[in-house]
């Protein structure tokens, strides 16, 4: 067993890293067979992961339900990737691979430490994998989601409304609800209400007058999550305007204002909540707080150094020494098992699929779209920035989840129907693509018959 321990960390990362260098070979790619074939062998390395990481597991602990859990996983991902291939042909199946590989790197690492949680978020993948195949058609056909400005803006403030009044306090910030014996963190779906409030909002009319509208909003959002002490989350959206707000106006003042006020309102918080402090202690110096405040960053940190670059191997270290390790401690648990190198490498895959959103936000002509994916796309990649960093002490902690990776139905959820929004609006650039070339196809052939007629004047006459 030890021996093939050791032998399957290089496996891993051997896996891993082909897989992030298919991500940036794909935009070289001129030809579509040549695209096919990359997402096929993309396929066959996710499958061969999953299936690998399981048999070790289950090697180590003789626990059948891992090959079950390791059975559905694979049964999703074959499925997911044939429906998305038979209902949207147009689809980015790079995209898709990305979301499968991120997801079952999580799962496995969810199912190493807690089984039962693996096998609950393995069900809420799947449910929310099939909710998120009705976006792209949504997205296509109702033309009218740019039409609902305030209803975006009420469904978000309510909600997180709702959370500041009846959530419990947890870890010093009041997250989530319960409905029915479920967690539901709201502030996830309004991350995706937000986006669509300021895309709505600033698609009209990106005026002063809009934008300072567009603010006041945005800041009763912030503000709310910041009356529930969800100070992370309210990082995540705050990044979300400054980048939409950007993009929309393409005046550098209005990002410069926001980030002043919103270094000011960082510094604010500090005096204000005795968590923030306790936080900024254990960022400076975790050692001097082990016992109490700084005991998360110190055993991440002790897990990542002694993961190394090749990892302890799976089953081998002590990521349940880490506080939280199935949530915001996550990437501290893969670096201490899977090592450095793969970890590198995931964080690649991360940055991969933040590139496909801009490239696809920056080629949709439609204002209103255009900033969806954006906001979308900044939101991404600030969640991945403050989790890792947090982690690895390079910023405070924020107690925010590796989206796709970190165990949450919730995170879970939203992402996958976030990424379903990006793919709907990957089609409909290439629709716009297609009607453009009609356009053009057009005006040639009527172009022509116009000589035609002039020739056959002349010819007469």
């Amino acid at each position: 067993m030890n021996v093939l321990t050791q032998l399957s960390r290089y496996f891993f990362i051997i896996l891993m890293l082909f897989f992030a260098l298919e991500d940036y070979l794909y935009f070289g790619k001129r030809s579509e067979e040549a695209r096919d074939r990359l997402i096929s062998r993309q396929i066959v390395i996710s499958h061969a992961f999953v299936l690998m990481s399981f048999l070790m597991l289950f090697l180590h602990t003789r626990e059948m339900r891992l090959l079950l859990l390791a059975a559905g996983i694979i049964l999703m991902f074959i499925v997911t990737i044939g429906l998305y291939q038979a209902l949207y042909p147009n689809a980015s199946m790079l995209l898709v691979n990305n979301m499968l590989m991120m997801l079952g790197v999580g799962l496995v690492m969810i199912a190493r430490l807690d089984i039962d949680k693996a096998i609950m978020q393995a069900l809420i993948a799947a449910a929310s994998t099939v909710i998120a195949f009705l976006v792209p058609v949504i997205i296509r056909k109702m033309k009218f989601l740019r039409h609902l400005t305030w209803f975006y803006a009420v469904i978000g403030i309510g909600a997180l409304g709702v959370v500041l009044v009846l959530a419990t306090v947890s870890g010093g910030a009041k997250l989530s609800i319960e409905i029915a014996g479920f967690t539901l963190q709201l502030s996830e779906l309004v991350k995706i209400t937000l986006v669509f409030f300021m895309a709505a909002k600033l698609a009209k009319d990106n005026s002063f007058r809009s934008a300072a509208v567009t603010t006041v909003v945005a800041a009763m959002h912030v503000g709310i999550l910041v009356l529930s002490r969800d100070l992370g989350t309210a990082v995540v959206f705050f990044a979300a305007y400054i980048v939409v707000v950007f993009v929309a106006t393409g005046k550098l003042r209005y990002p410069l204002v926001g980030l002043l006020g919103g270094s000011a309102a960082a510094v604010l918080a500090y005096y204000l909540f005795g968590h923030v402090r306790a936080r900024v202690t254990a960022w400076q110096d975790p050692f001097a707080v082990y016992e109490t405040s700084g005991y998360q960053i110190v055993q991440g940190l002790f897990g990542i150094g002694a993961g190394g670059w090749l990892g302890t191997g799976l089953m081998q270290g002590r990521p349940d020494m880490i506080p939280v390790a199935m949530k915001d401690a996550i990437f501290a648990a893969i670096c201490e098992e899977y090592g450095s190198l793969f970890a590198i490498c995931l964080l690649l895959v991360c940055m991969s699929m933040f590139l496909l959103i801009v490239s696809i936000s920056m080629r949709i002509q439609n204002v209103f779209y255009k900033l969806i994916a954006i906001g979308l796309g900044a939101e991404y990649a600030i969640q991945v920035f403050l989790t890792v960093g947090g982690v690895t002490k390079f910023i405070p902690l924020t107690g925010i989840t590796l989206p796709l990776v970190s165990y949450g139905g919730s995170s879970v959820m939203s992402t996958i129907i976030m990424i379903a929004i990006v793919e709907g609006l990957y089609i409909l650039r290439g629709d716009e693509d297609v009607e453009e070339k009609e356009m053009i196809r057009k005006s040639a052939i009527e172009r022509m018959e116009a000589e035609e007629e002039v020739r056959y004047g002349k010819t007469k006459s």
